[in-house]
Order: structure tokens, then C-alpha cells, then sequence
């Protein structure tokens, strides 16, 4: 998370399962944003063998949750540190959101995280079926 903007910070949790994080500041700040869902477009075959899921299980819940997420891309923590821009993992914006498209909602899971519980700083797209947690 202290690392290069635009790279993957990547970290095992719970003992269980890896989460995608985007490093977004300069190094040694610690600043970076979870991706906790995404809908599959390419290779979702793959993608349902990697979650263990059958081939009716549409394609917005392969992903949908960070630890699914990162077992549907196949997402763990040799790609820590790797260039989103271009490389084996690469982010590319699908296409342009307006801002009536995007809610602002308190983040998941951080009830332990005092003042900043409240903070509005989860981003998604309203009415996305992928979004996982609280809608």
C-alpha cells in the first residue's frame, strides 16, 4: 500500500482469502482502494472453474465480493506490486459513469475503524446487480 500509484497491493485475510487493492498515492503514503466486485466480460468460463461454480451461476456473481474477485482472476499475492497499466494484470475502464450513476455509500466491514465508519468513501455503480455488500 505504500508503494507506486497505479500498482496492486495485494493481501491475504482472515486467513482465508486475497484482496485487490489499487495503490493511488506516492510511495511511502499509505493510500489505496479496495476493489471489492467486478463483472466479467472475457474468459468467465475460467472464471466459474477458478470459484467452483456451476455454468448457470450468472456472470455478475463470479465476482462480486473482494475474495471472490480475486479467486475468479486468479488474483493472489504474486501480483503484489504489478502494474495495472500493463501487465498480466491490467485495469481498463469499461466505459465512463456519470455522477448520478455512481452512489456514495459508508464502506463494509471496518466497524472497528472509529470516525471513519461513516465516511462515504465506497463507490459504485447504483443499480449494478455485482455490487457486493450493501446496496
Amino acid at each position: 500500500m505504500f508503494g507506486l500509484p497505479g500498482h496492486a497491493y495485494v493481501y491475504f485475510t482472515y486467513g482465508m482469502h486475497y484482496c485487490l487493492n489499487v495503490v493511488t498515492r506516492g510511495v511511502g503514503v499509505a493510500e489505496a482502494i479496495l476493489i471489492r466486485a467486478a463483472v466479467p466480460t472475457r474468459g468467465i468460463a475460467a472464471m466459474r472453474a477458478r470459484r467452483g461454480v456451476s455454468e448457470q451461476t450468472p456472470a455478475f456473481r463470479i465476482a462480486r465480493g473482494p475474495g471472490n474477485l480475486c479467486r475468479a482472476f486468479g488474483v493472489d499475492r504474486t501480483l503484489n506490486g504489478a502494474d495495472l497499466t500493463g501487465s498480466a494484470l491490467t485495469i481498463r475502464r469499461a466505459r465512463f459513469y456519470a455522477p448520478s450513476e455512481v452512489r456514495h455509500t459508508p464502506r463494509v466491514g471496518i466497524d472497528y475503524a472509529g470516525p471513519y465508519v461513516a465516511k462515504r468513501w465506497r463507490l459504485c455503480v447504483r443499480d449494478e446487480p455485482a455490487v457486493s455488500g450493501p446496496r
